[in-house]
């Protein structure tokens, strides 16, 4: 079932975090490149701190709460003590600046007259400091799409966060080779369109951005978040997704989930559930459960943890009710709480098939006080980290009277989401006084206005026109990550172009869904492959096999990879001595079959000349053989 954005009021602020190409770093001057092995790590614990206001951020509040040690790890290439917080920031880098007030400019946004870097508290461990450091840029802008005019709210430039590696309870790894990398991060005003048509807006968004040759490509190198809300609802923010195709699943998730607890605060206001009806009375019921045979509570009660109950009045069947798919206020309930270090809950509308006891079922029943028409929760840990829990399952319990809370939330593979953390609040950002300010004067801008490149429709075109390639693919490359190798491959090889461009934009891309690592592939060897395809020394037929082989790791050259499957190429005489055999040895069947025995003898042999030879150059001689 799919929901009319415009009748459940939707409205989605869409965010682009897009990495911009510089040689150094937002900060400092280190290598934006990746490294084989880290030279050194050192352990953090972040602590949140006060606002200019003396106001502690909940979002900070929560991930401090959560306990958790990190560890960096670094290289010597991609780091330096900026990084490791042991520095100061260096100037902010004047080639990534010039690049974000392009896009701007590109966008019709209003450029600001002074740039000052702020301090954007961040204590998730993403960053060595405990904030991000980002800098306004620009206010205002559009661009059209399908005839509607898009307007864009402000556009920041920021650096980028480390790169989580591992995650295990109580700490966290993360590698320091990303942390600083210019980003660019453009917010639109809200929109109401389908979850489709903003995966549009954020393709087209991206193209437009591709399309100034300042931004980099690649997986990681650009991230999406949502702020998605419906009519009294509050504000909930998908952060970090990174697959395009996943934008409109999250989306189309969010509006379902969203609008199916409204549909669970209806049913509790329709029963006359009340705030002050939900207290924070829970009851110890470790006794009941001496003897049990629910396997999480017995293995908790073995380690010498306690089990908490709680009732929830006129809540029969809330918490396992499900208006959409996988959508249910225990479920929600369930993944809050273990952040808290549990596993979850167990409630009144799943416990039986836990395998709970008539007995103990009873005895929970007097204890807790529970008539018919209540439900309950239960939840099994240490004590320490019982009540805090409790007291969260209350609050999110109050606040289904009121829909879903306004939180956090990241995305899943299969394009769900999954709670996070409370949403940061106003009191996380403050300025950054080791950074001096940016003025901005008309002279530069209008010298910055020269370097506004040619609009994706019209780099699209050229690519048609110049190199003869259907749109089509002509599109594919210029989405894909390798349209910068194009160009350079054209430039040094004599392969056709259409070949190089479907190698590159459709061969690529089916090999890493089939499973080969072509990042694994250095793109020098790429281009080696082309001039030899070129140079007639590696037929067309043989790139696929030689690229399967490099991404394998069988080989780390081209003709080292041509060597070992043994496809060398074979001189003219050879070829046609083989078709020769071939035609002499079906001669019946070309007796029989006339041309349309030509398939047939093609396919005996390519059999024996795959990728050593140019399958248009034995078509040809093959039917000048079969006409003789």
């Amino acid at each position: 079932m799919s929901l009319d954005p415009n009748k459940i009021g939707l409205k989605v602020g869409l965010e682009i975090h897009q990495q911009l190409l510089s040689k150094g770093k937002l900060f400092c001057e280190c290598s934006r490149d990746t490294e084989d092995y880290y030279h050194y790590e050192f352990l953090r614990r972040l602590r949140p701190t006060q606002s200019e206001l003396g106001e502690v951020d909940p979002a900070a509040s929560f991930e401090f709460k959560k306990g958790v040690w990190i560890k960096y790890k670094a290289g010597k290439k991609t780091s330096c003590l900026v990084e490791a917080d042991e520095e100061p920031p260096h100037d902010l880098n004047r080639e990534a600046l010039e690049s974000c007030l392009i896009i701007a400019l590109a966008l019709k946004s209003k450029i600001v007259d002074e740039i000052h870097v702020m301090r954007k508290i961040v204590i998730d461990g993403s960053n060595t400091t405990g904030f991000q450091r980002t800098a306004l840029v620009a206010l205002g802008g559009e661009f059209y799409f399908k005839g509607n005019k898009i307007s864009i709210q402000t556009i920041t430039l920021e650096e980028d966060s480390g790169r989580l590696l591992g995650e295990m309870e109580g700490n966290r790894e993360y590698g320091l080779e990303r942390l600083g990398i210019p980003l660019i991060e453009i917010s639109l005003a809200p929109l109401t369109l389908s979850p489709k048509e903003i995966e549009e807006v954020a393709l087209y968004l991206g193209r437009l951005m591709r399309a100034t040759g300042r931004v980099a490509r690649g997986l990681g190198t650009i991230r999406q978040d949502l702020n998605i809300s419906i009519a009294d609802g509050n504000v909930v923010e998908v952060k970090g997704i990174q697959k395009l195709e996943l934008l409109s699943k999250v989306l189309d998730y969010e509006m379902k989930r969203q609008y199916g607890l409204m549909l669970v605060k209806e049913e509790l206001v329709k029963r006359g559930v009340k705030e002050e009806d939900l207290l924070d009375n829970w009851v110890d019921v470790t006794k009941i459960f001496a003897e049990t045979e629910m396997a999480l509570i017995k293995k908790a009660l073995s380690r010498g943890e306690r089990v908490l109950g709680l009732k929830l009045k006129n809540f029969k069947g809330i918490l396992g009710f499900e208006p959409f798919p996988d959508i249910r206020l225990g479920k929600e309930i369930a993944e809050m709480v273990r952040f808290y270090g549990l596993k979850g809950i167990f409630h009144s509308d799943e416990i039986l098939k836990y395998g709970i006891k008539d007995k103990e079922l009873k005895e929970l029943s007097e204890l807790l006080d529970l008539r018919d028409e209540d439900g309950f929760i239960l939840i099994a840990g240490e004590l320490e980290k019982l009540g805090p829990a409790m007291k969260a399952i209350v609050d999110r319990c109050r606040f289904a009277l009121k829909g879903g809370p306004s939180e956090t939330r990241g995305p899943t593979e299969d394009g769900k989401t999954k709670y996070s953390r409370p949403r940061p609040g106003a009191a996380r950002m403050y300025p950054e006084t080791d950074i001096p300010l940016v003025k901005v004067d008309e002279l530069w801008l209008e010298k910055l206005r020269k370097s506004i490149p040619p609009t994706w429709e019209e780099q699209i075109n050229k690519l048609v026109t110049t190199y003869g390639l259907s749109r089509q693919l002509a599109v594919n490359l210029y989405d894909s990550d390798y349209f910068n190798l194009f160009e350079r491959a054209v430039l040094e090889s004599k392969a056709p172009p259409s070949f190089i461009a479907s190698t590159l934009a459709e061969t690529m891309v089916r090999l890493l869904r089939e499973g080969y690592d072509v990042s694994k592939i250095d793109k020098n060897q790429i281009v080696k492959l082309f001039t030899f395809v070129g140079e007639k020394k590696i037929s067309k037929e043989a790139c696929e096999d030689i690229l399967k082989a490099l991404s394998e790791g069988k080989a780390k050259e081209v003709l080292e990879a041509q060597k070992l499957l043994g496809v060398e190429p074979i001189s003219e005489e050879k070829l046609r001595e083989i078709i020769a055999r071939v035609v002499e040895s079906n001669r019946d069947i070309i007796k029989g079959k006339g041309e349309r025995a030509f398939g047939h003898l093609m396919g005996i042999v390519m059999k024996e000349v795959r990728g050593k030879v140019d399958g248009k150059k034995v078509s040809i001689l093959l039917r000048e053989f079969m006409n003789s």
